[in-house]
């Protein structure tokens, strides 16, 4: 069942729980949503069957929750408060944390900027073009979301954006504030300062992060792994992604 937190801005944040045991909080990637990106791909099935539960939200301009239309509503100091103020509505704090791509990010940020809620952070879709710079332009894939001829969009990755952002249920424009808004890069300097476990997950045929090696290694405490033959797209929903994410948590 659905449920409501409220940001410090007003942005409404739909989440759910599901289950009993240690809290496991997800974070989903841009232009997805807590049931396409986590429920949908049997996460929920496979973290309560361990003995977790389930603490599951829709960032601001997805899925349930609010939808602003400013860039700067995304910027990912806010969307980092967002998931703290979830955990407190949840009773989730601290607990551990899995973001994929974009959640993945964010989760990034909570966990140095608030280390006393995150007991172990699982990062799924990041791996070593954030730490190279090398993702793209995002003006160039909000410009592609928003562009009256997608038969026309030139870039292959913005393109696949589209495509995904085009889905039945999603606010194409408050998707294209999204990609807009203000995104600082965290530095090797920064992650290392963490000893928090983390565990970095990507697909071996991954365009978009490349391996996870690099990422990993930017922590005091960072673990890789490769899940052979997937993309981006397709690592998610994974076998052996949810058995190293188990072995890591019970770890």
């Amino acid at each position: 069942m659905t449920s409501f937190a409220t940001a410090s801005d007003g942005v409404k944040l739909a989440y759910e729980c599901v289950g009993e045991g240690e809290s496991v909080m997800l974070v989903h990637g841009f232009a997805s949503s807590r049931a396409q990106n986590w429920r949908a791909t049997g996460w929920y099935d496979t973290l309560g069957h361990a003995g977790y539960r389930v603490v599951a939200m829709d960032c601001r301009g997805h899925g349930e929750s609010g939808k602003p239309l400013d860039p700067a509503a995304y910027d990912h100091a806010i969307m980092m408060e967002d998931i703290a103020t979830v955990m407190r509505a949840a009773d989730a704090a601290p607990a551990f944390v899995m973001g994929y791509s974009m959640g993945g990010y964010i989760s990034m940020h909570l966990l140095l900027a608030r280390p006393e809620l995150v007991k172990k952070l699982v990062v799924g879709g990041v791996g070593a073009t954030y730490l190279e710079g090398q993702f793209g332009s995002r003006d160039v894939i909000a410009d592609a979301l928003l562009a009256p001829d997608k038969t026309k969009i030139a870039n292959p990755i913005a393109r696949r954006f589209r495509d995904f952002a085009e889905q039945d249920g999603k606010d194409i424009t408050a998707l294209a504030a999204c990609m807009r808004a203000n995104r600082r890069v965290l530095s090797a300097s920064e992650l290392s300062r963490s000893t928090r476990p983390v565990l970095v997950v990507c697909g071996e045929n991954d365009d978009l992060t490349g391996p996870p090696g690099p990422l990993a290694a930017a922590f005091a405490n960072g673990r890789a792994v490769t899940i052979p033959r997937r993309d981006h797209m397709t690592a998610v929903g994974d076998k052996l992604y949810k058995k190293v994410v188990l072995e890591f948590l019970a770890g």
